[in-house]
């Protein structure tokens, strides 16, 4: 609770306002009690230095330097008033708009039949605490968290909480595809697509890191069949200034909701599409699954023809049914009344809705505000649901994520400079033994301190795992460990705050920086953390660091010469029990633990290539199943040594249980030809 701290210091501030003038007051009395006589000021300019002039200067700067404390705190509580007021200026009220009148716009008022909109109290825009009014563009308070009860700030916009776990779960598969595709057999290594995900993505990631899910519902339920419910089934337009806000976040939110189930649908004009997307509509467009027409006629075509396609497929199923409902996306210029009039005629026969950003002429419109309010302007005084606003970048970024690949080629320039190398150059591992020899371990290191990323993070001092009290002071120790060469307050704060101001961070890190410090110093003695040349690095003398073990076994590996490589590539796999920080799901970490997670891979692919025997190569490839079991490139070389081997029968198992493996993650065939289902009319 933030009034107690509010309280003292209001308090602090009356003393230092009331102490000094009373003290003052009190010992000396008042700084000047009348003008100076003549034969004062010749004693003065006689001996200027006395103990009662030196009281009185004194003095007198004493009082000057309380009123330069009363004046800034008086300049601090009339900027805090400026801004109150104009905050209240800028409260959204319901304005009234003319809907035209139509022989649908019945079922567009609210409190009738199964369209009304909830009758729930009126609402502010400022909900969430900490989160300012979001215009087009507008960023979260930065004093503010970005998770609350109802949905996710982000800077441009606002996300309903299941939107943001969809937001989440498609993230994931954008990951799962890309260690599906790698192809560790390659000749030339292409780590192009280990670049981060859109800043928008990072943030909603970070917001629900450390989260839990509910274990009954491991999958986010869709926001669209909450939505359609409230939208008059003759259509509806969205004005006032969250019109296109509310259009973004409805665009998102519906290709969210077909990224994971085809049934539903998205038809957009070319027009809508470029007045909500602006330039990147063009080039992301096509990559959506959605459908883009020219004009209305085609969007009515289209939408008796999925209805019909749909009753062929399922003819037992309602059309009605809320789950099965697509929605057409118009802009506000789209149409005359022909069109529009045959577009609602389908719409109404095929459970289809229908939204124009702007008023819509054949039924009701309804007033947005910049928090995504709707207010129908036949009740004034009742707040409709609050929708998912995003501004051009915010609705890119999370646009990107369920678009189909980029045709155009990676930029060479940024294959391979993604990632920092994680091993440490001062760690070396014994000289492995050959094939007549047993193998050695790795040196058990003299150090107290022992930090374990590989699986879950742990920080051990004497073999006791050390309790972390901070989230963000964890991060700290395992981004440091991938980081050996350090990294600076900027690179830091913009891993684990992302989307945030970095000024109103700073004072967050230190905090953890200090309190992991702290807590590190009490339990050892140690200074695990140095800060060099504005650089934080973990202290190599002090603390002893598993992944940078793994890299130098991998190194090693990679450069022996040996005859019998087992032994070095047996080393591999015993200082790679899991991923990197297996449980955590911080957004920096995925291109990072995949970088390390192909390392291995690459290892056991090459080693089973340069294999005498198949047995041997299968091994390989089977130990680096275990390590990423959605890759396909490996599991075509493993069936390919089965095969070598005569085992047909395993080699249809491993198959088999390859392609289970991808339907459980939801990657599998047939959500790739969903994406695929793009189509553009011209």
């Amino acid at each position: 609770m933030r009034w107690p701290r509010q309280l003292m210091a209001l308090l602090f501030v009356l003393v230092l306002l009331a102490g000094p003038p009373l003290l003052l007051l009190t010992l000396v009395g008042p700084p000047i009690s009348g003008l100076p006589s003549t034969a004062q000021v010749r004693a003065w300019v006689q001996q200027p230095l006395t103990e009662q002039t030196l009281t009185a200067a004194l003095t007198i700067a004493a009082w000057l330097v309380w009123l330069m404390l009363a004046y800034t705190v008086a300049v601090r509580i009339l900027i805090r008033l400026r801004e109150t007021s104009a905050w209240l200026r800028r409260l959204p009220l319901p304005t009234p708009l003319q809907a035209t009148a139509s022989g649908m716009a019945g079922a567009a008022v609210f409190g009738v039949t199964t369209n009304a909109l909830p009758t729930t109290p009126p609402q502010p825009p400022h909900l969430a605490s900490g989160a300012v009014a979001l215009q087009d563009g507008a960023s979260p308070d930065e004093h503010g968290d970005a998770i609350h009860d109802d949905g996710i700030v982000v800077s441009g916009g606002w996300l309903p909480r299941d939107v943001a776990e969809q937001v989440v779960a498609a993230a994931a598969l954008v990951w799962l595809r890309r260690r599906r595709d790698y192809q560790p057999s390659s000749a030339s290594r292409d780590d192009a697509d280990l670049a981060p995900l859109p800043p928008t993505v990072a943030a909603v990631q970070a917001a629900l890191a450390d989260v839990p899910t509910p274990p009954a519902a491991p999958m986010p339920s869709s926001g669209m069949s909450a939505l359609v419910e409230v939208l008059p089934a003759s259509g509806v337009g969205f004005t006032g200034p969250g019109a296109l806000p509310v259009g973004r976040g409805l665009l998102v939110t519906a290709l969210l909701a077909g990224h994971h189930q085809s049934a539903r649908s998205l038809i957009t004009t070319k027009a809508a599409l470029a007045s909500l997307l602006g330039p990147a509509a063009e080039a992301l467009g096509p990559r959506l699954p959605l459908t883009i027409v020219d004009n209305i006629d085609e969007a009515a075509q289209l939408v008796y023809e999925a209805d019909a396609h749909a009753s062929k497929q399922r003819p037992d199923a309602p059309s009605s049914a809320a789950g099965q409902r697509r929605i057409v996306l118009l802009g506000e210029h789209d149409g005359d009344e022909p069109q529009l009039k045959r577009l609602v005629e389908a719409s109404v026969a095929t459970a289809t809705v229908v939204v124009a950003l702007g008023q819509w002429r054949a039924g009701a419109t309804w007033h947005a505000d910049s928090a995504g309010h709707l207010h129908d302007p036949h009740h004034p005084e009742v707040t409709g649901p609050r929708l998912c606003v995003l501004d051009q970048v915010a609705a890119t970024d999370l646009l990107a994520i369920i678009a189909l690949p980029d045709p155009a080629p990676p930029d060479p320039a940024i294959s391979g400079s993604l990632l920092p190398h994680a091993g440490s150059p001062d760690l070396r591992l014994p000289r492995q033994a050959t094939g007549h020899e047993p193998r050695l371990q790795c040196p058990t290191s003299r150090q107290r301190l022992h930090l374990r990323v590989l699986g879950d993070p742990q920080l051990l001092v004497d073999g006791e795992p050390l309790a972390i009290r901070r989230t963000a002071a964890l991060q700290i120790l395992v981004y440091l460990a991938t980081h050996p060469a350090g990294a600076d307050t900027a690179q830091l704060t913009d891993a684990i705050w992302p989307g945030l101001p970095r000024r109103s961070l700073t004072g967050r890190l230190y905090t953890a920086l200090s309190d992991l410090r702290g807590t590190i110093r009490a339990a050892s003695g140690l200074h695990a953390i140095d800060h060099v040349d504005n650089r934080y690095r973990l202290n190599a003398a002090h603390v002893d660091v598993d992944l940078w073990h793994l890299n130098a076994a991998i190194h090693h590996a990679a450069t022996s010469t040996l005859t019998n490589t087992h032994p070095a590539w047996q080393a591999v796999l015993d200082a790679y029990p899991a991923d990197l920080a297996e449980a955590r799901t911080w957004p920096w970490l995925d291109p990072i633990r995949e970088a390390t997670r192909r390392q291995i891979i690459d290892l056991c692919v090459s080693l089973a290539t340069a294999a005498p025997e198949s047995r041997h190569a299968f091994q390989l490839l089977q130990a680096g199943i275990r390590i990423d079991p959605y890759n396909a490139d490996l599991h075509k070389h493993a069936s390919r040594a089965l095969t070598a081997l005569g085992d047909h029968e395993a080699a249809t198992e491993l198959h088999d249980r390859y392609r289970q493996t991808l339907m459980r993650a939801g990657i599998n065939d047939t959500a790739s030809r969903h994406l695929s289902s793009t189509t553009i009319r011209q």
